[in-house]
Formats: structure tokens, C-alpha cells, sequence
């Protein structure tokens, strides 16, 4: 996570807890050590957030401080909801912390979670790489290393240039420029036996590589 996003996030955290929060349930929740959470408190304060509490005490938010609020009518409100929910089905670990994050940080979906529910049913199968590190890999524009196996069970290592994740509802499916074939390659994430980033990056090339995608699949 980057900093910016975890100080948003430990603002909202403090923003609707009712009680002084510990630097250790902050690390918790934000997945980061104690300490990180000691400097961002720091650099919150001298950016005059109000937040008050010390290290072994917990924090809080003074009263006053918020978000400009974010209205919607009832059906933008259901639309939120069931999206947020239909996370969980596509098999993204990561996406769906963040759906629950989501439904915390707004207040007015909250009545609508028991009256719209949405099935796990034919969800996709788990995976042994994460989806957080195929996002983070096309955001950064950075190469991948993978070892993937076929339909025909045919285990290959290839060094990709991921563009797209598209969520199907029986399947993930990454996009992807493959050095080895020298095309445009679509993997499915329960076939992935091993993906992790590498030092080398296409940055600059990801729009023009999903331009060049989307003639091929016209």
C-alpha cells in the first residue's frame, strides 16, 4: 500500500472509531509495522490533522474533523453494494479487503448489505499467486516472471508485460505481451504455478500495448 493511500486510510480509521485506537491495532489492520505506524502519525500531525494520543495510549481523531460527504440516491446505493459484494467471486484476496474497506468508509450503504446478497456460487477456483501482485504489476508497468502450465498440463517459464486483468465469473484471465511467444498471451490465474515481479519495467508502454490489444481483438 502505498503511503499516501495508508494515510488516507488511517484517517478513516480513527475518523469512525469511537475510542482510542493503539498503534498495534493500526498496524494490524493497515498490514504494516508498529513503527510505520509511529511515522505516519507524525507526518498526519504536522499536516495539522487532529489527531491526539501517544505512543502505548492509543489515538484519536478530535471531533470536527471529515471527509467531504459522498451522497447517493437509493439505487446508486443497491449498484454499490451488489459490485462490492460480486468481489468475492472473482477470487481476488486483495480486492475483496478493500470492498470491505469500502463498505466501512460509507455510511449509507450499510442498511442496504441485508437486503441484497449475492451468491459465492461458481466463484473462481483458488490460485496459488495472488492477484495483488498481477494489479501491482500493470500499474507499475512492470515485467513478470511466470511459470504457468497449459491445458495440456505443459509447464512453461515465461517473462511477460502485463496490460489487462479481466474478471470473468468462472475465471481470472491476465492479459499479457510474452517475450517467449512474441504475442499478445491470455493466462488464467489457477494455472499460474509461480508469478513474481522482476527489476525490469515497460514503463511508458502499457497504454500503447492495450491500444494494440484491443485491434487484435476486434
Amino acid at each position: 500500500m502505498r503511503k499516501t493511500d495508508r494515510l488516507f486510510e488511517l484517517i478513516q480509521i480513527l475518523r469512525t472509531s469511537t475510542r482510542p485506537v493503539t498503534a498495534s491495532a493500526l498496524a494490524s489492520q493497515l498490514e504494516v509495522s508498529v513503527r510505520t505506524v509511529y511515522r505516519d502519525i507524525q507526518s498526519l500531525q504536522a499536516m495539522r490533522t487532529p489527531i491526539d494520543g501517544e505512543a502505548g495510549i492509543g489515538y484519536i481523531m478530535r471531533r470536527g474533523y471529515d471527509l467531504p460527504p459522498v451522497n447517493f440516491d437509493t439505487d446508486e446505493v443497491e449498484a454499490i453494494v451488489v459490485g462490492l459484494n460480486l468481489l468475492v467471486r472473482t477470487g481476488d484476496a486483495g480486492l475483496q479487503k478493500a470492498a470491505s474497506r469500502v463498505m466501512n468508509k460509507l455510511e449509507s450503504v450499510k442498511f442496504a448489505e441485508a437486503n441484497l446478497q449475492v451468491s459465492q456460487w461458481s466463484s473462481v477456483q483458488p490460485a496459488t499467486v495472488s492477484a495483488d501482485v498481477l494489479r501491482t504489476a500493470i500499474r507499475d508497468e512492470t515485467k513478470l516472471r511466470l511459470r504457468y502450465t497449459d491445458v495440456n498440463n505443459v509447464e512453461s517459464l515465461r517473462t511477460i508485460l502485463p496490460i489487462v486483468l479481466i474478471y470473468y465469473v468462472e475465471a481470472l484471465v491476465l492479459v499479457a505481451w510474452c517475450e517467449l511467444r512474441h504475442a499478445f498471451r491470455h493466462f488464467r490465474l489457477e494455472r499460474m504455478l509461480e508469478c513474481h515481479a522482476t527489476d525490469a519495467s515497460f514503463r511508458g508502454r502499457g497504454a500503447t500495448l492495450r491500444e494494440l490489444w484491443q485491434q487484435v481483438e476486434e
